[in-house]
């Protein structure tokens, strides 16, 4: 059984809002509650003009302490305007994992 990380959704929402000057933050704790595998959407207009793999680096600088102490991190980023034509378009995306089955990350427990 997985030990719990101390990272929470909320914590990471909050820093990811602050650091990022995120619009939208949706998190997602795949581990069943233990903290250890967590997904997100995130909105910035931070990501503009910046590839994918730049966009993660900024994510993933932001919340270096809090990556460390997590088995797993799944982050979708979007640009306000890439996040308006999703929703225009009906394609709101989810977290990932948010539309599973419930089933919990291979090494994590529920």
């Amino acid at each position: 059984m997985s030990e719990p990380s101390g990272v929470s959704a909320e914590g990471l929402k909050v820093k990811i809002t602050d650091l990022l000057n995120a619009s939208y933050v949706e998190i997602e704790d795949m581990s069943g509650g233990c903290g250890q595998a967590f997904s997100a959407v995130i909105v910035s207009p931070q990501f503009e003009k910046k590839t994918t793999l730049a966009r993660h680096r900024l994510v993933n600088g932001a919340l270096k302490t809090e990556i460390a102490a997590i088995h797993a991190w799944t982050p979708k980023c979007y640009t306000p305007e890439q996040w308006q034509k999703q929703k225009e378009d009906g394609k709101e995306a989810v977290a990932p994992g948010k539309n599973t089955t419930g089933e919990v990350v291979d090494g994590t427990s529920a």
